[in-house]
C-alpha cells in the first residue's frame, strides 16, 4: 500500500498556485482561501513552496462547469467631483470587488456615478436598471443603500427583486460625508419651497438662505465653500 502512494504521488503532475489560478479562472486569493477551507489538496515542494495536483485541478474545473457563476454588477457613487478626486469612488469600488471575490462572484460590470442620490438622471443608475430588466445579472453590490439612491431605496428593491435580482450591501452603517448631507438637505428645501411658492419666487431664495445661515452658526463648515466646490 505504501508503494502504490508513494508511485502515485511521484507519478502526479504537480502545478504552481499561479498557473492553477491561470487554468481554473479565480484569482490568486481565492485559491489560497480554498486552501485553508480545506475545499483545494495543497503538498509542499522540498523547497517549501505550495504545489497543487492536476487532479485537483481537474475536479475544481469540472465543479465550476457544474456551478452556474453568481453575475455580480457593482455599484459606486459619490456625491461630488472633489470626492472623486480624493480616491473615495476608487476606495467604494475596491472594496466592492474585495467582497464579490471573496464569495466567488463574477464582476461582470462595475458603474460608477458622480452625484447627488436625489438625482434621478443619473447615468450609471439608468445602465444599472437596464442590465436588470435584461436579466443580465444576479446581484448588485453597494457600499450601503444611500450610495444607490438617498429616497425610495425600497421601490428598487422590489423592482430588482421581481427580475430575479439581489442587493447586497457591505456595510449595513457609514457615517456619510457631512458636505453631501448638507448638499442634499439645501436641495431638498429648494424643491419643496419651489412647489409651495413656484421656483421662480423670491420666497424659496430666502428660506434657502435662511437654511444656510442656520446650517452656518451651528455647524463647523464654512458652507459656501462646500457649495462652491460642487459647482
Amino acid at each position: 500500500m505504501f508503494v502504490y502512494v508513494f508511485l502515485r504521488i511521484a507519478m502526479e503532475e504537480f502545478l504552481s498556485p499561479r498557473d492553477a489560478c491561470k487554468i481554473v479562472g479565480v484569482s490568486y486569493i481565492t485559491l489560497w482561501r480554498w486552501i485553508r477551507e480545506g475545499r483545494v489538496r495543497a503538498v509542499r515542494s522540498p523547497s517549501g513552496r505550495y504545489l497543487i495536483p492536476r487532479s485537483e485541478i481537474e475536479r475544481l474545473r469540472g465543479e465550476e462547469k457544474r456551478v452556474e457563476r453568481i453575475r455580480a454588477v457593482i455599484y459606486a457613487r459619490v456625491s461630488s467631483s472633489k470626492q472623486k478626486e480624493q480616491g473615495d469612488l476608487d476606495r467604494q469600488v475596491e472594496l466592492l470587488k474585495k467582497y464579490a471575490d471573496e464569495r466567488g462572484y463574477t464582476v461582470v460590470d462595475v458603474i460608477t456615478d458622480v452625484g447627488s442620490g436625489l438625482e434621478e438622471e443619473r447615468g450609471g443608475l439608468k445602465r444599472l436598471l437596464k442590465m436588470v430588466a435584461d436579466k443580465r445579472v444576479d446581484v448588485v453590490l453597494i457600499m450601503y443603500r444611500d450610495r444607490l439612491t438617498r429616497f425610495g431605496y425600497e421601490y428598487l428593491q422590489f423592482f430588482f427583486e421581481r427580475h430575479g435580482v439581489r442587493i447586497e450591501e457591505v456595510l449595513q452603517e457609514e457615517e456619510e460625508p457631512l458636505e453631501e448631507l448638507i448638499e442634499d438637505f439645501l436641495a431638498i428645501i429648494a424643491s419643496f419651497a419651489g412647489k409651495i411658492y413656484g421656483k421662480r419666487s423670491r420666497k424659496v431664495k430666502k428660506l434657502v438662505e435662511h437654511n444656510k445661515r442656520f446650517l452656518q452658526e451651528t455647524l463647523p463648515v464654512n458652507i459656501e465653500e462646500i457649495l462652491e466646490e460642487k459647482q
